[in-house]
């Protein structure tokens, strides 16, 4: 009955398995691609957080600001 549901009359369509398998490639891809960016983002916050700019600027009162 669940065959019957989902249409299919003889197995599995070649070209649906290979749309999944395209899109699971696709999904792993992403997953690696976001795992390397996250480890270089995380490098650059880490490098920037020892040589911050805003160290530098001597402000001896914050200015009220305008509206």
């Amino acid at each position: 009955m669940a065959k019957a549901l989902l249409g299919y009359v003889g197995g599995s369509d070649p070209r649906l398995l290979a749309e999944m398998r395209r899109l699971q490639q696709r999904v792993q891809d992403l997953e690696s691609e976001l795992v390397r960016i996250q480890a270089e983002n995380d490098a650059l916050t880490a490098a920037a957080s020892h040589d911050s700019l805003l160290e530098d600027i001597d402000v001896p009162q914050a200015e009220p600001a305008l509206t």
